[in-house]
Parts: C-alpha cells; sequence; structure tokens
C-alpha cells in the first residue's frame, strides 16, 4: 500500500508551481493569507489532494481547489492550531519580561493554560477538543522533523521529580549528567517542566562551559529554589542571558494538564502538548538511547512501567537502558528495582537493560555504552 508523502509550505517565497499536468498537488500549506499572493491568486491555479490548514483562501481561488482537498479554517483559539514549528523559550514566555514578574499572568503560556483551564481538562466543546488535537498532531508533526536529525540512540531522556529543588545536591548531579551527555553528542530530553526535568536542561544548556560556570548559573537559580518561588521564572531568564547556548540542542515535552508546573526555558526545544497521555507515550518512545531514573514519585513510577513494557514487547524495534541513579531510593525508599529484577529473573519481563548506581560517572558510562554497542 502507498503512502502519500506530502510536502509542507510554510513561507510565500516557497508557494509551488504546478507540475506537467498543470496541477498542484500533495502540498500542505500552513497559515498562509493568499490575498496577500495576488498574482499566485491570479494564475487560477489548480489544487489537487493538497492540505489548507488556518489559510485565508480568495473566493477567486475557491474553484480550483479540487474535492480532494482539505480545508481547516482558522479555529480561533488562543493558540495556533496548525503550528508549523516547535516552542522555544521565547516562543512560549512570549509577552513576559523578567524584569516584571506579574507579567508572566499575561505571557502566551500563561493565557493558553488559563483558556484550558477555564474550558476544561475534559472538555466537551467540539470545537476547542479538535483544536487541542488538531495542535498537538502539529506539535508531533514538529517534534518528528527535529528528531529526524539525530540518529536515533543519540535521545537520551532523564525522569525523575517536579518537587527537586534546585539546591539540592540531586539536581546538581543530574545537571552535571545532562551537561557531559550532551557533550558527547547526546539529545537530552524530559517532561520539560520544573525539578529534575529543568535540571536535564539546564545541564544540556551549560554544555561546553566551565564547572566554575555551572556553579554560578546555580547560585542564580538558588535564589528561587522551587518551582512556586518569586523569581522561578525571572532567574531562569537571567542564567539564559547570561550564558546564551547556540550549539547544544535539548528537547522539552511538557504539557498544560499540568500548566499549574511551568516549562523550562532552559530546553532549546519545546513540544508542548494539551493531551497528557501523547506527551508521556512520546517521551518515553523516543528515548532510545536509555533513560535515566533519577529519584521521583508518582508519575516517576508510573514512567517506569510504562517503559517496562515498551522494553519487554520492544515495541519500537529494539529495548533501551533503564538507568537507575539513587540506591537506596529505588531499593528501599521505592523499592521498584527489585520488583523488576525478580521480575526479569522470573521471565515476567524480558529484554530489560537493568542496571542501578549512585555514581553519575557510572550511569554516563551504561548509557554511552550501549550506544557504542
Amino acid at each position: 500500500m502507498s503512502v502519500n508523502t506530502y510536502l509542507e509550505v510554510g513561507r510565500m517565497d516557497d508557494l509551488p508551481a504546478p507540475d506537467a499536468s498543470g496541477i498542484i498537488s500533495l502540498y500542505v500549506f500552513y497559515y498562509f493569507d493568499f490575498t496577500e499572493a495576488p498574482q499566485y491568486v491570479s494564475a487560477h491555479h489548480r489544487f489537487s489532494d493538497c492540505c489548507f490548514l488556518g489559510c485565508e483562501i480568495p473566493t477567486e481561488m475557491e474553484d480550483g481547489i479540487g474535492q480532494t482537498c482539505l480545508i481547516f479554517p482558522r479555529m480561533g483559539r488562543v493558540y495556533n492550531a496548525f503550528r508549523g514549528s516547535l516552542y522555544t523559550g521565547e516562543s512560549l514566555y512570549s509577552g513576559y519580561d523578567p524584569e516584571q514578574e506579574d507579567s508572566y499572568d499575561t505571557c502566551f503560556d500563561a493565557r493558553v493554560y488559563a483558556d484550558y483551564i477555564e474550558k476544561g481538562k475534559e472538555c466537551h466543546d467540539i470545537r476547542e477538543t479538535l483544536g487541542r488535537s488538531l495542535h498537538d498532531r502539529a506539535i508531533g508533526d514538529a517534534m518528528r522533523d527535529f528528531l529526524s536529525r539525530f540518529e536515533q540512540k543519540q535521545i537520551v531522556a532523564v525522569m525523575g521529580g517536579h518537587a527537586l529543588l534546585r539546591t539540592d545536591a540531586a539536581y546538581r548531579q543530574v545537571v552535571m549528567i545532562s551537561k557531559e551527555l550532551t557533550e558527547k553528542g547526546k539529545i537530552m530530553a524530559s517532561g520539560g517542566g520544573p525539578g529534575a526535568m529543568e535540571a536535564t536542561h539546564v545541564g544540556a544548556w551549560m554544555a561546553g562551559r566551565k564547572e566554575a560556570d555551572v556553579d554560578d548559573a546555580l547560585a542564580i537559580l538558588a535564589e528561587a529554589p522551587s518551582f512556586r518561588d518569586a523569581g522561578w521564572l525571572r532567574t531562569s531568564f537571567a542564567v539564559r542571558s547570561k550564558y546564551p547556548q547556540y550549539k547544544y540542542r535539548s528537547l522539552g515535552i511538557p504539557t498544560w494538564f499540568y500548566g499549574h508546573e511551568p516549562s523550562t526555558p532552559f530546553a532549546t526545544d519545546i513540544a508542548k502538548f494539551f493531551f497528557n497521555s501523547v506527551r508521556e507515550d512520546t517521551l518515553l518512545s523516543i528515548a532510545k538511547g536509555g533513560i535515566i531514573y533519577s529519584p521521583g514519585s508518582a508519575g516517576t513510577l508510573q514512567e517506569i512501567f510504562q517503559d517496562a513494557a515498551q522494553n519487554h514487547y520492544e515495541t519500537f524495534g529494539a529495548a533501551s537502558p533503564m538507568v537507575f541513579l539513587g540506591v537506596d531510593y529505588y531499593t528501599r525508599e521505592m523499592p521498584v528495582y527489585p520488583l523488576l529484577e525478580d521480575l526479569l529473573e522470573r521471565g515476567k519481563y524480558k529484554k530489560l537493560l537493568l542496571s542501578i548506581t549512585d555514581d553519575p560517572a557510572q550511569a554516563i558510562r551504561n548509557i554511552l555504552a550501549f550506544s557504542e554497542a
């Protein structure tokens, strides 16, 4: 069965010409206002099997759009349901001024979350649910474009608690692990929120810099240890400004479902979803280079068993490492590691690549050994 491959068009300069038969086919047009391209419209092109997503289409162009085309109007949402790229710290927090803490309430991210809560997490309005679904499809598509630039085993994720303080020794530990893995060619990914997630992206952001610079950055962040503290976002942008990053990338995958947990602007590329189930499955499925589990609570526990199931069934072609960071935590406080070992030994789980350590260097070696095998 053949699958059509569509070419995406997002700039006026890239508007396609007809093929030899005089037809324009298999193109996706994102958020075009065709009234701004009068010469293109006046050419009376014929379109077949194209998608017009959020486009303004003049009347004189309508006759050329065949029945095999799909036309989605602009949805009138706070967000762009047909976004053609991932978010960045700048775009997600557009409207936020670090010098005016209250400006967060009117920035893009806060307005989307307020609208999301007002309409309901379990919204039944068809326009809103369709808008959210189209948005998440567009973000997923943009994320796949981003990931296509890298080898599958380059993607390594870190899971852990959102409540981890910036002043905690474990926070710095995650920062340094992520920094070294980034410098060794890994693309670090996380759930894109605060705590251990933020530490993952701080490490990637500080890649290529001296350890003294990292300590200085952490000292700035320590002014607001928790995401609940005033200044959490302001200090994030202060570090970004003092230590700009132009070389290394990392991928944050947050969700408005947990919108009370702010998304870290240290992720250079941000795939923010409405549907948490899509976000969770996406994060676990892309981390083919392995996952490091720092201490967390119920959410991390859920991710552990979901990852184990994917590895057991080799859902995405092969199993990848599950590296647990914190021997006492994962054997006594939350004794999931002995359980996984027991289930693996008795054949209830298969193909799990388990390891546990307190040594950050060993965790790094375990990830690198897999990708180099």
